[in-house]
């Protein structure tokens, strides 16, 4: 067996795996529509954070005034935490992804 036979056999099941992987996406629903929904779900878990912290910053200027601004103090904490939020999201997501038949790939390829 030749150096190109190998060649055409390695491409021919690069190319089966794929072709697998995308009709699995495709069954699934893994579409441009799904992904901008997961964008959008990703934007709403930093910005109910964000918001909420904003709101009780406002509260705490009312209830507490302190010489510092509890509204950007509470700005920064939500943000931080709906960050974290998408992170851990992402990642798990992505680990979930990795995890199935359909993602592995030889490497290099």
């Amino acid at each position: 067996m030749t150096g190109r036979d190998d060649d055409r056999r390695q491409f021919g099941r690069t190319v089966g795996r794929k072709a697998d992987r995308r009709l699995a996406a495709r069954r699934r629903g893994d579409d441009v529509l799904f992904w901008l929904g997961m964008l959008g779900l990703i934007g709403w878990s930093v910005a109910i954070p964000t918001v909420a912290g904003v709101a009780l910053g406002l509260w705490l200027d009312r209830v507490a005034p302190a010489p510092f601004s509890w509204v950007l103090t509470m700005l920064v904490v939500g943000l931080a935490l709906g960050l974290l939020n998408a992170w851990i999201w992402v990642r798990r997501e992505s680990a979930d992804e990795s995890d199935s038949p359909e993602a592995e790939e030889e490497p290099g390829s």
